[in-house]
């Protein structure tokens, strides 16, 4: 099978009450496999922005500033790609601002991929159209190719999967940023889920002005050593080209897949004999283990029970911790997946911790998450699918967008 996954999966849901996050419209990614299809929809309980200054066009200006430092604008290449939210359909936006959906005859290429990117010295600026929901892929040295398959509801586009030794892409210097663009309402975020490699800030303005994904200075290559240098970890960097993250890692060979196992089993434990208290911003449960199971409890009552997660459900934030778009289940996996990747799950009984003092101070731990907060000047970053718990996360949103300016910083 093709290790490149499709589009995106999603929707996996956001916490109630919150508006849009990245689980919301992009969710966690499959193991080694081509991904899900589909259009990426609306969270349940999440809620749109409704703009409150009107912008002339519908479509937004996204502007890329070439800071990396080693690499000219003629060798930087932007590939735009998505999924219009109306019909489902994916593909890509050309130089003009239009959506172009996929075709099997965009694998025009001698080696059968579809040309999607464009040189930076060609392109400084995207005009992105909407709705649309996708990714800007910023490639450094090379285009990415990109591959239209045939699926059931139509043509759908793999992705690269730079954690994937066969895939095209693994030897590319590359990176992403996410967005969904609606309503003149522009949710994005800069995402290290699937692996850190090219640091990418993210400038939104239009209601407010708002900031995420910088970097410290120095941090991108004090991240790679950590990692290099913390055990069980180090196979996950690439020479100095990426760091996979320890989910896609599993299925790599990179990462031990029982890695959380013991920390799993002693959070278990600790509630046989203690409860756990959680609020999801809109109700209250208490869990109790029962059997191999936690239970959670409302006014006495079962609600719903989470049988113990392996390793990769704590890292990929799916199976026995998937979130679905239930407004129960889901947020309460949401927030349980996030303690345990935080190693706060065995000795806080009340949840979510929101103190980032407390996160990662377990020697089992999710290190590469931990490293990615370091590595960010606001400490805000995506180390896994369920950081927006307690918005740690690097996600900014703004319900009338003006402009968007995507910074490649230094490597």
């Amino acid at each position: 099978m093709n290790p490149r996954r499709l589009s995106p999966r999603g929707p996996l849901s956001a916490l109630s009450g919150q508006t849009l996050s990245r689980r919301g419209f992009f969710g966690a990614t499959a193991v080694g496999a081509l991904g899900v299809v589909g259009g990426l929809g609306l969270a349940g309980g999440s809620t749109l922005l409704t703009p409150t200054r009107a912008r002339a066009a519908g479509n937004l200006p996204i502007t890329i500033v070439n800071n990396s430092g080693a690499y000219d604008n003629a060798n930087v290449y932007i590939h735009v790609v998505g999924t219009l939210i109306t019909t489902g359909q994916q593909g890509h936006v050309d130089q003009s601002g239009t959506f172009i959906p996929a075709s099997l005859g965009d694998n025009n290429q001698p080696d059968g991929s579809a040309v999607y990117g464009f040189p930076l010295s060609d392109w400084g600026t995207v005009s992105l159209p909407e709705p649309i929901s996708g990714r800007i892929y910023i490639s450094l040295g090379a285009r990415l190719p990109f591959k239209v398959v045939g699926t059931d509801a139509g043509p759908g586009i793999a992705h690269p999967a730079g954690w994937v030794d066969s895939d095209p892409s693994f030897g590319i210097l590359y990176d992403s940023f996410e967005f969904t663009h609606q309503n003149g309402a522009m949710y994005c975020n800069s995402t290290q889920v699937d692996m850190f490699s090219v640091p990418i800030g993210i400038h939104l303005q239009g209601v407010n002005d708002q900031r995420v994904g910088f970097i410290k200075s120095g941090a991108r290559g004090a991240f790679f050593d950590k990692l290099r240098n913390t055990e069980g970890f180090s196979n996950l960097v690439v020479d100095d080209r990426r760091v996979i993250a320890p989910s896609h890692g599993i299925g790599a060979g990179r990462f031990s897949a029982t890695y959380f196992d013991g920390y799993i089993g002693e959070s278990w434990d600790r509630y046989s004999s203690a409860e756990m208290s959680v609020n999801t911003g809109t109700a209250q449960y208490q869990l109790r283990r029962d059997g191999d199971a936690l239970v959670a409890y409302q006014s006495g009552a079962e609600r719903v029970r989470f049988d113990r997660p392996s390793t990769a459900d704590v890292l990929f934030c799916n199976g026995n911790l998937a979130a679905p778009n239930d407004g129960l289940r889901g947020p309460i996996a949401a927030i349980l997946g996030a303690a345990l990747n935080r190693s706060t799950m065995r000795d806080y009984t009340n949840q979510p911790t929101t103190d980032a003092a407390q996160f990662y101070q377990n020697s089992v731990t999710n290190h590469y998450a931990a490293a990615t907060h370091d590595a960010h000047s606001d400490g805000r970053a995506y180390g896994f699918a369920f950081d927006d718990v307690s918005a740690f996360a690097s996600y900014i949103e703004d319900g009338a967008a003006t402009s968007v300016e995507l910074t490649i910083e230094p490597l």
